[in-house]
């Protein structure tokens, strides 16, 4: 069998080829270079924003009740309110004298925050409405509610394991502590009267607030009321 070869044609050969190789794989280099750190940078971004969202999602205030108390049952308002709160399961800790409280009736809004003269931490909440002593040293009465304002409210602790709570100046609360937020209804509302609506929440630094909302009954027959 006869094999023709051309003479006419040269293959692509030489430096040139080489040259060209070389610069395709550098090319092909240097772009998965930027790729790969571009793809890393971006995981270790969504990795940390997914962590704060995370926390954020998490962190807040769970709202467990609303308690309310009239001295004159039948005939009198609501004087003072105790909204039991808790740390969201797996959130951050919460600064308490950064929590605010907003409250609204059908003719008011108010804003309260936390007033350091009003605080105990006893743990003995048997008479929580009653003449409750203050741990704070600067504290000269035995009534804690007196010192409550319209714009203000006070803390009673009832369980804090790790001793976060334990400064009145800077009380923290974080997971398995359970605080009481006492408001003076008097001095906020004027007193809460029968069929009232209420909303409000619970808002703390960082993450979602804890939601009050309750109408009170048409009748007080006892002096301490089941609100929420």
């Amino acid at each position: 069998m006869l094999r023709w070869f051309r003479k006419d044609k040269k293959g692509a050969i030489g430096i040139e080829i080489l040259i060209v190789f070389i610069a395709i794989v550098l090319v092909a280099a240097v772009s998965a270079a930027v790729l790969i750190q571009t793809v890393g940078f971006l995981q270790e971004k969504a990795t940390a924003t997914g962590r704060e969202t995370t926390k954020e999602v998490a962190s807040g205030i769970k709202v467990l009740g609303v308690t309310g108390y009239t001295s004159t049952p039948i005939s009198g308002k609501i004087e003072k309110l105790a909204i039991y709160i808790e740390p969201n399961t797996g959130g951050q800790d919460i600064d308490l004298t950064q929590v605010q409280i907003i409250l609204s009736d059908e003719d008011k809004i108010a804003q309260l925050t936390y007033d350091n003269i009003v605080y105990n931490n006893s743990k003995d909440i048997v008479n929580i409405f009653g003449e409750v002593l203050s741990d704070n040293p600067s504290y000269t009465t035995n009534n804690t509610w007196e010192f409550l304002g319209s714009t203000d409210f006070g803390i009673i602790v009832m369980q804090d394991s790790d001793g976060s709570l334990n400064n009145y100046d800077k009380p923290v609360m974080n997971t398995g502590d359970k605080v009481i937020l006492i408001v003076n209804a008097t001095a906020v509302f004027g007193g809460l009267d029968n069929r009232v609506e209420v909303t409000g929440e619970v808002r703390p630094e960082l993450g979602t607030p804890g939601i009050i909302e309750f109408t009170t009954p048409p009748a007080y027959p006892t002096k301490v009321i089941e609100l929420q």
